[in-house]
Formats: C-alpha cells, sequence, structure tokens
C-alpha cells in the first residue's frame, strides 16, 4: 500500500509456526538477556523460561492437564503471567484470560463455559475464586503472590501481604518442585486454540474468541515488522496482560523481537513514568485515558522520556487535541490503531513515519490503514453491500489474524463472522487514499427529534475547550426529541469550566440539535480495565431521575 513504509511489506510471512514457538526461540537471544524488567528486578531469558518448564510439568504431571486442555490466568501485570502463559503452551494447554476485576457471577460463566480445569490466580484474588470453583470445573487452584521476584519492595506494593489460600497450591511450590524437569515441549498445528479471550463483542454476553496460534503469530510479526522493533528498543506494558493488546502487543511482539518487557503490576501514572525513564522504555501502547493520566501526573514534566519514541494508541475513540497535547508536550506523535479482541489485535495502523489525518466531515482522527495482509472495507449496514469512499456505513475485516468463530456461540458466530468478513459494529468511512475513520459504534447513535449525532463529533468539540481533561457523551430519553444529548466531563482543575459554559462553548461550533442540552462535570469517567469509557454505566444515571432538579445543568 501506498501509505506504507518503506521497511513494510504488503504481507508478512510469519517466522513462526506456532506462538510457543515464537516464545522458545525468543527473538535469537541469548538466556542471559533480559526478558523481563518487573519495577526495579530484572529477570533474564533463562530464569523466566526455567519457571515455565516448571509449571508445565507440574500442570502434566500433577494434575494431568493435557493437550487442548483449558486453563485460567486472572492476574495483573506480573512476571508469573508470562511464565504462565508459556507453560500452557509448552503443555499444548489453551489459556484463558480473564479480567482480574470479575465477580463471582461473571467467573461462573467464565469457568464454565470454557470448562477450565485449572486456574492461575493472584493471592488476593483467591476469597472470589475459592467461592465458585466448587460450582464450575475447575480443578485446582494455583496461586501467585505480586511480592516474589522483586529486588525491593516498591511504594504501589507497599501494603500488600502474602496471604494463607487454603486449599490452593503456590506457583512458587510448584516451580521448586519441578525445577529441572525435562519436558517435550508439545508443537501446536498453526490453526491450534492458541487462546479463548472474553469479550462482550458485537453482540449479546460475554463469549470466547477462539485466537489460533497462527493469528497470534501474524498479530506479534506485525507488530514488530510496523514498528521496526529490534534490539535496543524496551516495550513498557501499559495495557493489562490479560487483555488482548498486552497478550499479542506486550508480551507477544516483545518475543518476536527479541526485546525486554517492563512490568508494574497495574497501570499507575507515576510509576510507569519512573520505570520508563529507568528503564529507557521506547515503545508503547494503550488507550488515549492512560496518555492523559500521565500529562495529569505531576511527575511528568520532570521525568526524562525521551526514550519513549514509539507510540500508539487503541482500544477507544482518539480525540485530535489529546494527540496535539501530547505532541506539545513530549515532540512524539501518538500513532492511532484500530482493531478488536476477534481481530487478535490491530487491523488498522497509522504508519510509524507518517501522521493520521482529520476527517473534515466528523473531526474524527484517521485509525489508520489496512495492516499487512489485511482486507477492510465500509459496508451499508443494512444490506451488506460495498459503499465508496466517503459513505459512512460499518467497518468489516478480513485477514489470518480474524477468528473464525466464538467457543460454543454458532449463533453468535454467524452474526459477527460472515463470509470470512469480521463486522466490527463500527460505523466508518474511507478516503480516496485509503485512510479509515471510525465515526461511532451503530449502537452509540443518538436519535435527537429524527436527527443522527454521532457522540464522538460532540466529544471532540468538547475536548476543544481548554478546561476539559475528558469528555465522553451519550444518548438520554426525552420526552419531546426522543433522545437528548448528555455529556460527562472531567475537568483539568476544579473550576476550569462550567457546564453552562461548556453548553455555550459547543453551541459555537456545533448544529443546536448536537449540543449538550445537560453537561455533568464528574470526578471521574467509568472505564474497563482496558480503558475503555462504559457507555452503558453513564446512559443508566442519564435515565435515573435526579434527586435535585438542579443537578440537571
Amino acid at each position: 500500500m501506498a501509505a506504507y513504509d518503506r521497511h513494510v511489506p504488503a504481507e508478512i510471512v510469519p517466522s513462526y509456526r506456532n506462538a510457543l514457538e515464537l516464545y522458545e526461540r525468543s527473538g535469537g537471544r541469548d538466556g542471559a538477556d533480559a526478558a523481563l524488567h518487573y519495577f526495579d528486578a530484572t529477570i533474564s531469558v533463562a530464569a523466566a523460561r526455567e519457571c515455565a518448564v516448571a509449571l508445565a510439568a507440574a500442570l502434566r504431571d500433577d494434575y494431568g492437564i493435557a493437550a487442548g486442555d483449558r486453563v485460567a490466568l486472572m492476574m495483573q501485570n506480573i512476571p508469573q503471567f508470562a511464565m504462565t502463559l508459556h507453560a500452557i503452551w509448552l503443555a499444548g494447554a489453551v489459556p484463558v484470560c480473564i479480567n482480574v476485576m470479575a465477580k463471582r457471577g461473571e467467573l461462573l460463566h467464565y469457568f464454565g463455559d470454557s470448562e477450565a480445569r485449572a486456574v492461575v490466580c493472584l493471592e488476593s484474588l483467591y476469597a472470589v475464586v475459592g467461592d465458585v470453583v466448587g460450582e464450575t470445573p475447575i480443578e485446582q487452584v494455583i496461586t501467585v503472590c505480586e511480592l516474589d521476584f522483586l529486588e525491593s519492595v516498591p511504594a504501589m506494593l507497599a501494603t500488600h501481604r502474602r496471604l494463607e489460600c487454603p486449599g490452593a497450591v503456590t506457583f512458587a511450590s510448584l516451580v521448586e518442585r519441578h525445577r529441572g524437569t525435562r519436558l517435550e515441549p508439545a508443537d501446536p498445528e498453526p490453526d491450534a486454540l492458541a487462546l479463548l479471550a472474553y469479550t462482550s463483542g458485537t453482540t449479546g454476553p460475554p463469549k470466547a474468541a477462539e485466537i489460533t496460534h497462527a493469528a497470534l503469530v501474524q498479530t506479534a510479526e506485525t507488530y514488530r515488522v510496523w514498528w521496526q522493533l529490534g534490539p535496543g528498543d524496551v516495550t513498557v506494558a501499559m495495557a493489562p496482560l490479560f487483555h488482548i493488546t498486552g497478550i499479542a502487543g506486550h508480551l507477544c511482539a516483545s518475543r518476536a523481537a527479541g526485546i525486554p518487557m517492563v512490568l508494574f503490576y497495574r497501570f499507575e501514572a507515576a510509576e510507569m513514568l519512573r520505570l520508563i525513564e529507568r528503564w529507557r522504555g521506547t515503545w508503547i501502547i494503550g488507550p488515549t485515558t492512560a496518555f492523559l493520566a500521565m500529562m495529569s501526573e505531576a511527575t511528568f514534566a520532570t521525568r526524562d522520556i525521551s526514550s519513549l519514541v514509539k507510540v500508539a494508541t487503541g482500544g477507544a475513540p482518539v480525540h485530535p487535541g489529546v494527540v496535539e497535547r501530547y505532541e506539545k508536550a513530549t515532540g512524539v506523535y501518538i500513532h492511532n490503531t484500530y482493531g478488536m479482541t476477534e481481530s487478535s489485535g490491530p487491523t488498522h495502523m497509522t504508519p510509524l513515519g507518517r501522521r493520521a489525518p482529520v476527517d473534515p466531515v466528523s473531526g474524527a482522527l484517521a485509525v489508520g490503514v489496512p495492516v499487512c495482509g489485511t482486507d477492510a472495507k465500509i459496508a451499508d449496514p443494512e444490506d451488506g453491500s460495498e459503499l465508496p469512499a466517503g459513505e459512512v456505513g460499518e467497518i468489516l475485516m478480513r485477514g489470518s489474524q480474524v477468528v473464525r468463530r466464538y467457543w460454543r456461540d454458532a449463533a453468535a458466530s454467524r452474526q459477527t463472522v460472515r463470509d470470512g468478513w469480521l463486522h466490527s459494529g463500527d460505523l466508518g468511512r474511507r478516503d480516496d487514499d485509503g485512510w479509515f475513520f471510525v465515526i461511532d459504534r451503530l449502537k452509540d447513535i443518538i436519535n435527537a427529534s429524527g436527527f443522527k449525532v454521532w457522540p464522538r463529533e460532540v466529544e471532540d468539540v468538547l475536548h476543544r475547550h481548554p478546561g476539559v481533561a475528558e469528555a465522553c457523551v451519550v444518548g438520554a430519553p426525552d420526552d419531546y426529541r426522543g433522545e437528548t444529548v448528555l455529556a460527562y466531563v472531567t475537568l483539568r482543575e476544579p473550576g476550569a469550566a462550567t457546564p453552562a459554559e461548556l453548553i455555550a462553548f459547543s453551541r459555537e461550533q456545533l448544529a443546536v440539535y448536537k449540543c449538550p442540552s445537560e453537561v455533568h462535570v464528574v470526578n471521574v469517567i467509568p472505564k474497563t480495565a482496558s480503558g475503555k469509557v462504559l457507555r452503558r454505566e453513564l446512559r443508566a444515571r442519564g435515565r435515573a431521575p435526579h434527586a435535585d432538579p438542579s443537578d440537571r445543568k
């Protein structure tokens, strides 16, 4: 494609047969090289593999885990996550990645639906995990402690303690018991299942996307080639490892490139900035909300993060104003990307040497161009016919990294993947040069008096106000208009703007039917662990009656 950087081919021929081979060959690194930096400690390639092999032997010999069996992971960004993922693949089993915030009802669904035979979880999560295992196929709980592998306890973990977990066995004890055990690694076929990743996706309740080894390898190699990752680079693991960005964009991409990865338990802006400076991180990808948090952190201006030169974002709409603010502060451009769990990561990325254009109609920043070996088109949501450049329709993607189906959900599979095309549920347009723009989610469009309002267009305007840190716009029921536009904003500092001022600011730049009829200043906009705004929660607030009419500003 003409938009590609010179070093990026139209097609990538994977260097690895499966994700395990990618892990085992580890970019050709020496065993003494750093695999992980966990806060201020370093774990070598050889030491990480030794733990993984020992755990794989325990899964196989102690618990009878065999090829195709499912093993759940429920951890923050700690070394044991990377080692456990490696161990599960060594044993020929299938990892099931679970959000650390999952509650009882969700765990019953995840464990029952996947029929996972074992789970590896944080000690601090044992209370909720242990409470449900008797009602699920789980046969064994293995616990990990975030205090392991540390040289000193960082401030973030200062209050953390080791916990007793009756009935569970510890990761550390299994590794010690099986250290040095010889193990013949599995050799999965490229089309074999490599990961079950639960997602609400485009339809219905949580379901697991079946991600193959070939898909993970393709995505990891795309990251490596696209961002020119190699000697001298260091991955900063901003996204949760249980998310597809963490699996493909952090773990697998780092292994494919043969570079170390920085882990720091969970996202905290101050600690991440410190560790970027400490380890000279060069490559990062995560939601724009994290970059907003970085820029709002008191130490942002004092930290030397000049090494961080390969910066990408994705997972949620990107407002041009945020990219401009970050570039003004650091001199580095944030490259937009686009993809889904169902596509094993990005299907579109902004080339490293390019700047994404802004859609003149909606104000949306381009999400990029289709990545190597990937087809994409804009289709009519009603009849599925392909639309020409400039027309708004649903974004469809096709490629070797796109899942073929959901786990044990034929109906959802038929609805989401049709004739090999993944239906994103996102509205977008393509320009004449092949750039794609995400306008909004099909289900998020607001119908105000028969006029269609795209929330992100209103959000982009609110983000231009100097007092606004973050904005989210949703539709709220209205007896007269059907729906009205409701905005939730956080401010850069208290009193930086009033609701009335923000409404007036919007009216200067938008047609009146697009302008918020209400603006609520809040302390925080609710998000998922991966940084996506929980619009459904804000819609629920908009439907709830207000105790005090004066609150509706």
